[in-house]
């Protein structure tokens, strides 16, 4: 017998659920338990005073929770509530704005933590879901797709303007309070921290690797990251077909600008110069150079190397610690 219109398929009919809306619920079902609704507040004369709101995802059995930095901003105190009703008052650990990522610790019990998964292991146009709580609506999921890879997206700290590296593009949907959500892959493993909406059908999030959680480890052990500082502007491109190299590397970052009286400066490194390797390690892009200069670079002698009037020129610079005034 068929189904009467509008009443559905009939009994023993295909289920209409096609595999990729399978896919999508079961992510959905699996890291939205995971995800709260925050609101973050600082401690004015007559009480507390909401400042913020986004997203965190649990990422620890012990109630850490990861978000944005932008969104804790201003605020010492926060609430934390969660898909199943259940609600954690919450502190500020640590937070680190040239990564924009936030480590939270709720007060009270949380639900069991996310799967963190590889951002390095995606590809562009793969099924990414976001779930967060834009707009105030707790629990929303979209799905879309990897759009790009290593994107830059400007942030500020202390007053002057940064480049955040190696951010993931997505079409799935992300609006204000998307922010610290989550962005999981096909098998439910969190690859990365929504951090922001660049235009309709264009969001970006902050991915899970190698860096960021390193970047995650020392907002646990001392809520701040220290950074080694050079004083290079730089650009990636494709080394010239005359240049072979030992290694094969065929891309390298041109210096765009050397900051004056900086480490660089102070090495002998000049606009125009390729920088191939540095602590002796090959570098192609912003973020594999970016990702060598933390604490233990600094006060450091750093090995850099160049092309330079089509020669190899090796400097040694020594890093000086980041701070909010470099």
């Amino acid at each position: 017998m068929n189904a009467t219109p509008g009443t559905g398929p009939a009994p023993g009919a295909e289920d209409p659920l096609d595999a990729y809306s399978r896919t999508v619920i079961r992510v959905a079902e699996s890291v939205t338990p995971h995800v709260a609704a925050i609101e973050m507040a600082r401690h004015g004369r007559n009480g507390p005073v909401r400042v913020g709101a986004g997203s965190a995802v649990v990422f620890t059995e012990d109630g850490y929770l990861l978000t944005n930095a932008h969104v804790v901003a201003r605020a010492n105190e926060g609430r934390a509530v969660f898909a199943d009703g259940s609600a954690a008052d919450i502190d500020i650990i640590g937070a680190d704005p040239l990564s924009d990522l936030a480590v939270l610790r709720g007060l009270s019990a949380t639900p069991a933590p996310a799967r963190l998964g590889d951002a390095e292991a995606l590809r562009v146009g793969q099924l990414v879901i976001a779930v967060g709580n834009p707009l105030g609506l707790s629990g929303s999921v979209s799905a879309g797709v990897v759009s790009g890879l290593g994107r830059s997206m400007p942030a500020w700290s202390g007053g002057s303007r940064r480049v955040i590296e190696d951010v993931i593009q997505t079409d799935a949907a992300l609006n204000p309070g998307s922010s610290g959500g989550a962005l999981a892959d096909s098998r439910g493993y969190v690859v990365g921290i929504s951090t922001a909406v660049a235009g309709a059908g264009l969001g970006l999030a902050i991915p899970i690797n190698a860096t960021t959680r390193r970047i995650i480890s020392a907002l646990l052990t001392d809520g701040r990251v220290r950074r080694a500082y050079l004083g290079l502007v730089s650009t990636p491109v494709q080394l010239p077909a005359t240049v072979k190299l030992r290694n094969g590397q065929r891309h390298a970052l041109r210096v765009v600008e050397v900051i004056p009286g900086s480490p660089a400066a102070k090495a002998g490194l000049k606009q125009g110069d390729l920088v191939v390797s540095a602590g002796r390690r090959p570098v192609a892009s912003a973020e594999s150079l970016q990702k060598l200069l933390f604490s233990d670079a600094i006060g450091v002698p750093f090995p850099v190397t160049v092309m330079r009037s089509g020669a190899l020129v090796d400097v040694i610079a020594v890093p000086e610690e980041m701070t909010e005034s470099v």
